[in-house]
């Protein structure tokens, strides 16, 4: 067997709406679609710009509240401008909770921090950089 693409991430969350507006207005992605599922889960697909895979949000109210562990899981998106995305953030009013930080690659990246103690990173790397 070999997989031959990544498709979606699924993260649950405890509130659905709190965590779309979260990543629609602050990282800007776009909602394709929510839907119900038989078990009774309510989910929400993503798309992130420039790219294919989607992020897959899962409440399932009945399981209780979402707990994420530290520094468990995060998400990283890349931005043309680290400064111009502090800036932005700044301007929502959203906390950087580490960083900025310049990498040995000359890579920048600051954390923040989605619904339910979600991190996210926001990478700003140079031309030519490798993806890892």
């Amino acid at each position: 067997m070999r997989v031959t693409k990544l498709l979606h991430t699924r993260m649950r969350v405890s509130d659905m709406d709190q965590t779309i507006r979260f990543y629609q207005h602050v990282l800007g992605l776009e909602v394709l679609e929510r839907k119900v599922s038989p078990r009774g889960s309510h989910l929400a697909f993503l798309k992130v710009p420039n790219s294919e895979e989607l992020i897959e949000l899962c409440s399932f109210p009945a399981s209780g509240p979402v707990t994420v562990q530290e520094d468990l899981v995060h998400l990283a998106f890349q931005v043309e401008n680290l400064d111009d995305t502090i800036r932005a953030l700044d301007a929502k009013q959203v906390k950087i909770t580490d960083g900025p930080t310049k990498t040995s690659s000359g890579s920048r990246f600051i954390f923040i921090d989605a619904p339910d103690g979600y991190e996210v990173e926001l990478i700003e790397r140079p031309p030519g950089t490798a993806l890892v």
